[in-house]
């Protein structure tokens, strides 16, 4: 049995640190921990972190940070997790069109968890979400806190094309699509908010670590 948090080389200028093997909210919150106390104290050589659901990955410069100095510097780290403050990360507000057009699969859900489309949609605006990480395409953010009474087994047969803004469930997670892609999620409504932009100067909208609340339009 693997002992966590652990330390593992990802090719010759990363590590990751995982901290467990499933989608949990106490994990996730460990993995922003480490995130955060690694940027309050820049480590030299440190290039980008990226978060997942459940561990780090931390890229390096090993022409400034030798390997086993960058491994030192995560394990000193992870040894002040306890006395990091995690902030609370940004709300986000983000206004959905449920049902419809813009959320074609509503009815499929409520069928299948035993309500109404109302009360799906009252029940899934109802939680305050964290973006545990963007992964899949750019901008597609991964929210946990969808209450139990919404899981939803994904489609059978995936869309060949989501549009932007789709609002998803996909067993015990929703998710936000910022592109047009092939996506199998539940689309339950949709959003005008752009959530992934190039042209920007920040092309995120959303950020692993932020909050997310839903608003019926």
């Amino acid at each position: 049995m693997p002992v966590y948090p652990r330390i593992l080389p990802v090719g010759e200028a990363a590590f990751t640190v995982e901290f467990g093997d499933a989608v949990d909210e106490a994990l996730n919150r460990q993995v922003h921990a480490l995130d955060v106390a690694l940027r309050a104290c820049p480590v030299p050589g440190l290039v980008e972190t990226v978060p997942t659901y459940r561990s780090l990955l931390v890229m390096y410069d090993p022409r400034v940070r030798a390997a086993d100095a960058m491994r030192t510097a995560l394990t000193d780290a992870l040894n002040v997790l306890a006395t990091t403050e995690l902030p609370a990360g940004r709300l986000v507000e983000i206004p959905v069109r449920y049902g419809g057009e813009a959320g074609p699969d509503l009815a499929d859900v409520a069928t299948h968890c035993g309500m109404t489309e109302a009360a799906v949609i009252e029940l899934h605006a109802q939680p305050v979400y964290t973006v545990a990480m963007l992964g899949f395409a750019p901008g597609f953010a991964y929210l946990l806190g969808l209450p139990e009474a919404l899981a939803t087994p994904r489609l059978a047969t995936p869309r060949l094309r989501v549009p932007p803004g789709s609002v998803g469930i996909a067993g015990a997670q929703t998710g936000v699509y910022a592109l047009a892609t092939p996506g199998g999620w539940r689309i339950v409504g949709r959003t005008d908010l752009v959530l992934f932009d190039p042209g920007r100067a920040e092309p995120f909208t959303l950020h692993a670590g932020d909050r997310v609340r839903f608003v019926p339009l």
